[in-house]
């Protein structure tokens, strides 16, 4: 018999009437031949009051007593449920994390799961039950209740379907499925049928609230298909699975982060080391790094800009200003008034053209870009914040995302699990459950870095050298443009070695009509990447990855970041023994070691 797990957001068990419809949700599917499981939120605003109660007793409650009180929220909504399953005339039977056997580390608010206990829910469930399990919580080694944190219940929903082989996981919610866009901000926004697992962890990552990257993660690292949709219909939903809506589309969504703010450190010693100072300091304040560039070093220095939450943007100066002592004759700029706007495609990977698509239509708009980052699924661009609504929707309709591609299924269709695990594998990778996993450390020594400094930094700039080099042929990888001197702009990107010589004439052609101060080619680049599952949600990736090189004495030219990727370019001379250093500083979750 066929396992289904599914969700009920807070909003979709709001009161006793949509507890009692999710409920009569439930029994349609086992109905229909399938066992359930019921993960449910807390109802409504819950959580809010109880946050609300705890700050009128004190200002600074503690991390466990905030647990204790939070959890409560889940086992009212999994208890009502059971009452309004009992009272349809069904047999159901509500547990917490505690009593299904998930067991966590100790930190409290924000707790990793560490494995989950099968046997009692297993035996309610071919007991005929429709098991309702408490979303959000699971308890340490010490028995302490815990909290999983922002985006628990779905990550509870998941990590249940993983250890049990669900056939699937629905993830019932008050929007309809995953949209090309927030529908909130751009209403032409189209409904996706379906989206790959890469895609959606990058649209998470950029602010789709629709999941959490956490609960994304599982899915992708034990095979789970998750079905978004309604908890008011029984309309099909967003399939998240390992396929791609479309094979002739390379962009399926697009997004915006608004509320960002840009720091860039000017005159950077480029020696080996720098970047992990400058990272470490501001890791060591929890806040996180988005898009990082660093340019290719002029005279000994170097530029490098990230982004960070505005409110974070204080904290990060502090932070800066600490490495900064130890940087002699660097300059340190911000603007907090800067949005991301990026898209995001597995299908970019395969064919060409998609940035120097978007600089056009970008350009087209007269909206300059700031900052450019690029992976093999996702292109970023900063903008200033007055441009950044009318950036996306310039960039949404330059992609035609709002009109269905003709490959794509015509609604979301049901997708069997590919990937069935026996127990004895199912233990064995609940020992790094929700880890990092490091799925590959790889190296490309065929590129070529070429480097346009000091451009002035005006709106079409990204169109037209891209596009120059388009017309020749030539396949770009890794973009970054970066903040210059006295509103200029320095552009790297990588070439395969072979076309240097041509990527180097076409180049010195348009950076003369740009008014660039030189272009300078490096034919002996090499790229080292580092991919895998919960890059974003374990933000010491980047930090581990330049220390390991800093104590290589290994230098590092370019630096790019997405959700599931961070690459640099190094020497290719010191590439093997980058290559080398980093697969011992990820021994510990590459998957081949373990």
């Amino acid at each position: 018999m066929s396992l289904i797990v599914q969700k009920y957001g807070g909003t979709s068990v709001a009161d006793c009437e949509k507890i009692t419809a999710a409920a009569r949700k439930a029994i349609r599917a086992q109905k229909e031949g399938h066992q359930v499981l019921m993960v449910v939120s807390a109802m409504g605003k819950n959580t809010d009051m109880l946050v609300g109660l705890a700050k009128e007793i004190t200002e600074r409650p503690s991390a466990r007593e905030m647990d204790m009180l939070l959890s409560t929220g889940e086992q009212v909504s999994v208890s009502l449920m059971a009452m309004a399953i009992h009272a349809l005339g069904y047999k159901a039977v509500s547990l917490t994390g505690a009593q299904i056997g998930i067991k966590t580390d100790s930190t409290h608010t924000k707790a990793r799961i560490h494995s989950i206990e099968t046997s009692r829910v297993q035996r309610l469930l071919d007991e005929g039950n429709i098991v309702i399990a408490a979303g959000f919580q699971g308890i340490d080694e010490n028995f302490e209740i815990t909290t999983l944190g922002r985006g628990g219940s779905d990550t509870t929903a998941v990590a249940l379907a993983a250890v049990l082989n669900a056939d699937a996981c629905e993830i019932n919610t008050d929007v309809d499925g995953v949209y090309t866009t927030d529908p909130r901000v751009l209403p032409d926004a189209r409904k996706l049928s379906r989206i790959s697992y890469d895609e959606m962890l990058e649209l998470a990552s950029l602010g789709a609230g629709v999941m959490h990257s956490r609960s994304i993660e599982f899915a992708k690292k034990f095979g789970v298909p998750i079905h978004v949709r309604s908890s008011f219909t029984d309309v099909p939903g967003t399939m998240i699975v390992d396929q791609v809506e479309s094979k002739s589309r390379p962009v399926s969504g697009a997004a915006i982060t608004k509320n960002e703010a840009r720091v860039t450190v000017e005159g950077v010693p480029d020696i080996p080391g720098i970047s992990h100072q400058l990272f470490a300091s501001i890791a060591s304040r929890a806040i996180a790094v988005d898009m990082v560039v660093q340019n290719v070093g002029n005279d000994g220095k170097a530029n490098v800009s990230f982004t960070v939450p505005e409110e974070e943007l204080q904290q990060t100066l502090e932070a800066v200003k600490e490495v900064h002592e130890g940087i002699h004759d660097s300059n340190i700029s911000h603007d907090n008034q800067v949005s991301k706007v990026s898209v995001v495609g597995l299908g970019m990977a395969d064919q060409p053209g998609v940035a120097d698509k978007m600089f056009r239509v970008l350009s087209e708009a007269d909206i300059n870009i700031q900052m450019i980052t690029t992976s093999e699924i996702k292109i970023s661009v900063l903008v200033a914040r007055e441009d950044a609504q009318r950036a996306l929707q310039i960039v949404h309709n330059g992609f035609q995302l709002d009109v269905a591609p003709d490959d794509a299924p015509q609604s979301a269709e049901a997708v069997k699990r590919e990937r069935e695990l026996d127990a004895a594998e199912v233990v064995a990778q609940l020992r790094f459950m929700e880890d990092l996993t490091i799925d590959d450390i790889s190296l490309d020594n065929s590129q070529a870095l070429v480097t346009i400094r000091q451009i002035p930094d005006t709106p079409g700039i990204a169109a037209k050298v891209f596009e120059a080099i388009a017309e020749t042929g030539i396949l770009v990888d890794m973009i970054v443009q970066n903040v210059g001197r006295d509103g200029s702009a320095n552009i790297s990107f990588t070439i395969p070695r072979e076309s240097v010589a041509d990527a180097q004439k076409v180049t010195e052609t348009i950076g003369k009509d740009l008014g660039a101060e030189e272009v300078t080619t490096k034919a002996d680049a090499a790229k080292l990447s580092v991919s895998g599952i919960g890059l974003r949600s374990h933000t010491s990736v980047g930090i581990r990855m330049f220390e390991a090189l800093s104590k290589a004495g290994i230098n590092v030219d370019l630096i790019n970041t997405s959700e599931v990727m961070v690459n640099v370019i190094v020497d290719n001379s010191k590439a093997d023994d980058a290559l080398a250093c980093l697969k011992e500083a990820f021994a510990d979750v590459l998957m081949d070691s373990k």
